[in-house]
């Protein structure tokens, strides 16, 4: 083989190395971008199944909360006053808002047969003294004839029994007359305490009979101070405490606030409502306030430990109420939670959230416990979101 032949033979052979390696390299790289791309779509695959979340911080509820009930205002003692003897109305002093003091005369009574009977009693009283002073003369007249044997044992005992029942009578006659005089001294119809007259039932002329059962004359209220009945949830009800302070709203009067002072509980919650029943009292010294009014009680109460949730935050499931959390692997955890207060679009959580803990936001109902999700974002809770609570 002639040299020039071997030297074509080699840069042959050079040249083909050349393109097997080049071939080599190609499919290196062809394998290579198909093995990156193949990792990129696994990749991207993995991160599309993964949840993506926006969570919440979980605020921390106020030191107290204020709570407004409805109340009702009613008089510090109220009276209905009915005649206390027959007759009919001779006049009315008092009409109704008239305000009184106690031992004021409200009406007069005129008892015609009432005042006869009393004349007959004290005729019948004055018959009894004298004939019950005759029985104690001769019975002791016959006490000492029968120490000188004058008359017999018999007759003096007879003697004793009589003036001892003559005495007995005098004294039935006494107690019929005296309260034949009080019957009389209800003709005078009076005011039991200081107060208002709220509504007037009788006028002249009217005949009347003793009684509660029969139509009354006068109701009276005593307005100042005022008694204020508002029923506190359950849930507060370890927290009102003797001494604490209110603020009561009248619709009727706008802008003004009156502050009320706790006289004391029911102790014992309504099993129907499920509320305690508290008693305030709230001064009225210009009669401004009336009894059997409607109220907003403003209490203000030591807060629970809790915390403050949006509303979208809540699963609801057979388990009960829940949110999800988010642990340090970014991994949910579905807790169970008690709601105190629902302020609307935010709640109170009394149990089962720690303030600061992220919480998922809309949560979707195939959440699963241990379930790896994307945070995308973590906010806390806004200024009007938390002064709506």
């Amino acid at each position: 083989m002639s040299q020039e032949t071997k030297q074509f033979s080699k840069q042959f052979i050079r040249r083909l190395k050349i393109i097997l390696i080049c071939l080599l390299i190609l499919a290196v790289l062809g394998i290579g971008m198909r093995l990156i791309q193949y990792w990129r779509l696994r990749y991207n695959t993995e991160q599309a199944a993964v949840l993506s979340v926006a969570t919440v911080l979980a605020a921390k509820s106020a030191a107290f909360v204020e709570i407004i009930l409805p109340g009702n205002v009613q008089a510090w003692h109220e009276s209905t006053i009915y005649a206390r003897t027959n007759g009919y109305v001779l006049k009315w002093l008092v009409d109704i808002g008239a305000y009184v003091k106690t031992g004021d005369l409200l009406a007069q009574i005129a008892t015609p047969e009432v005042n006869a009977q009393l004349r007959q009693a004290e005729a019948d009283l004055k018959t009894a003294e004298a004939n019950n002073n005759l029985a104690q003369t001769t019975a002791k007249r016959w006490i000492i004839l029968w120490k000188t044997d004058s008359v017999s044992k018999q007759e003096t005992d007879e003697k004793i029994s009589d003036a001892k029942a003559k005495a007995a009578i005098e004294v039935a006659t006494r107690a019929n007359r005296d309260r034949l005089k009080d019957l009389v001294s209800f003709e005078r119809v009076v005011a039991p305490f200081d107060g208002v007259i709220t509504s007037r039932l009788t006028d002249i002329g009217r005949l009347i009979n003793a009684g509660s059962g029969t139509v009354p004359l006068f109701r009276m209220a005593q307005t100042n101070p005022l008694r204020v009945y508002v029923r506190v949830p359950e849930y507060y009800s370890s927290n009102v405490k003797p001494g604490i302070t209110t603020v009561l709203q009248f619709p009727q009067h706008p802008g003004k606030s009156y502050p009320a002072v706790l006289l004391d509980t029911a102790k014992a919650i309504d099993v129907v409502t499920r509320t305690l029943l508290v008693q305030f009292q709230v001064a009225n010294p210009n009669n401004d306030l009336f009894a059997g009014s409607y109220t907003e009680v403003h209490l203000k109460l030591p807060a629970q430990n809790s915390v403050l949730l949006p509303v979208n935050t809540l699963i609801f499931r057979a388990e009960g109420m829940q949110v999800a959390t988010i642990d340090g692997d970014h991994q949910v955890v579905i807790k169970s939670i008690m709601i105190g207060r629902d302020y609307g679009d935010v709640v109170e959580v009394v149990n089962g959230v720690k303030p600061n803990e992220a919480v998922i936001l809309n949560p979707p109902d195939s959440l699963l416990n241990g379930q790896e999700v994307r945070i995308i974002s973590t906010k806390p809770m806004s200024k009007e979101e938390i002064k709506k609570a």
